[in-house]
């Protein structure tokens, strides 16, 4: 329950279109792709920086938790109201504020969609880099709460590489401005790339000035098909040593072969146990060279074939399909998005199979190889509580050989609630202690997304 002074106050500073207190209405943003529900009790929808702030303010003044939330297709929980407290919506928030072309650059509101992001700067040769597989439908205050990456992050990066600079609101309300217009520049701390990925804990993001880049001349796609799965990640290491990078890089091991082949039944030769789904981007004069030489790459005794595809859009059809085919055939998929250096893919999805068969777990991985970002999905049947549990141990030991081969257990889809509990495994106390009293000094009433991102404290 709000406080009736907290209820009344902001009655009076939002419309009632923009201000939700019905359960049936807030029930919307109770919830985000991790398909957990925590319903809010009010959401808020301000409509400019000093909506923000004083939405803050007073959440401060009663010590009620404000979640800052974009489209809510995150899923790890980082949108979740999990004490209840105020949503904090920020999709009414949709203007692009300039395009400024001649120094590529793009400045939006954080409820801007990506896909709008990529119109506006089409027209001008640009695109905007981070490509989310929800990218028409999250925005790019999402994006950079979570440092979305997505399948070209291989060559361009995630969207920490993209920002130039924000505008905020911390968590004690006070109106900052982080970065600069341009792309150099070192005067201060960094708090850009502070802000980016610390899921709303520290500040809600008002403004953002994106860095564009040109759009390629020529594209064209390679798919590589493998009878195991050795081969299939000896070709990944080694087109990642080559000169030219591809634009991206995406694994498919037998499990997710298995799923489209059901959606598409001619796509994939019948004895392909792996597959890589290869794109190729740059100038019309180096576009041959740089197919042939991940084609050679790819050579090995395992190899099926492997050719030159123009039509790309049919590719990502399939790639896309994939997480919701899961969702199709698994009443539950605990789904994580661990990187390892590349040159250990074959160690670790060795390994993953060896953990799943242990616990006799359902597994199928796919994802961004060049990058040796891999989503593990472990299928279970969520009233199977026996099953859930020995899920739960095989995660953790997938964990602890992630960080074992020098790796992260998040590449973009971030912390939330979903990975909390297993953050010591990578970030000592006295670094997380660090983190903490900096998440105090931004936020001192802990009111912006508590609980997230942190194991709780000892």
């Amino acid at each position: 329950m709000l406080p009736s002074a907290l209820l009344a106050d902001l009655q009076a500073a939002f419309p009632p279109e923009r201000f939700y207190t019905d359960p049936a209405d807030c029930y919307a943003y109770a919830y985000d792709n991790s398909r957990k529900i925590f319903p809010p009790d009010a959401v808020l929808f301000p409509a400019n920086a000093q909506e923000v702030q004083h939405a803050i303010l007073q959440c401060n003044r009663y010590k009620i938790p404000l979640i800052p939330r974009g489209r809510g297709t995150g899923t790890a929980g980082g949108s979740l109201p999990e004490i209840g407290g105020i949503a904090l919506s920020m999709e009414r928030m949709t203007s692009i504020i300039s395009v400024d072309a001649a120094n590529r650059v793009i400045v939006a509101e954080p409820g801007v969609l990506n896909q709008s992001v990529q119109d506006a700067a089409k027209p001008h040769g640009f695109f905007w880099p981070p490509d989310p597989s929800s990218a028409q439908f999250s925005s790019i205050g999402g994006n950079i709460a979570t440092s979305a990456g997505g399948p070209h992050a291989v060559k361009y990066g995630t969207t920490r590489e993209h920002v130039l600079g924000l505008k905020a609101v911390t968590g004690a309300g006070d109106l900052i401005t982080t970065g600069c217009y341009t792309t150099k520049g070192v005067v201060g701390y960094d708090l850009t790339r502070l802000l980016i990925g610390s899921e709303g804990t520290l500040a809600v993001i008002t403004e953002a000035t994106l860095k564009l880049s040109a759009l390629p001349e020529v594209m064209t796609g390679i798919t590589a098909h493998f009878c195991n799965l050795a081969s299939c990640t000896e070709a990944i290491v080694k087109i990642m040593a080559l000169s030219r990078l591809p634009s991206a890089l995406e694994f498919l091991d037998a499990g997710s072969l298995n799923l489209i082949r059901g959606k598409y039944p001619s796509l994939l030769p019948p004895d392909a146990q792996a597959m890589l789904m290869i794109e190729v981007d740059g100038s019309a004069n180096d576009i041959a060279a740089s197919v042939a030489a991940i084609i050679t790459a790819c050579q090995s005794e395992g190899l099926i074939a492997a050719k030159e595809v123009g039509d790309t859009a049919t590719l990502w059809k399939a790639r896309k399909a994939l997480s919701p085919l899961l969702r199709e055939i698994a009443p539950k998929k605990i789904n994580e998005d661990v990187v390892v250096p590349v040159s250990s893919l074959p160690h670790f999805l060795n390994g993953v199979t060896q953990l799943c068969a242990h616990y006799r777990i359902s597994n199928v991985n796919f994802g961004h190889a060049g990058n040796g970002n891999i989503h593990v999905n472990l299928l279970v049947d969520p009233d199977n509580s026996d099953e859930i549990a020995r899920a739960m141990q095989c995660l953790d030991e997938i964990f602890d050989l992630v960080i074992q081969l020098r790796g992260t257990l998040s590449g973009e889809h971030g912390v939330g609630s979903e990975k909390r509990a297993f953050v010591t495994k990578e970030i000592d106390p006295t670094t997380l202690d660090l983190m903490r009293n900096i998440k105090r000094l931004f936020d001192p009433n802990d009111i912006l997304n508590p609980g997230k991102l942190f194991p709780y404290p000892r």
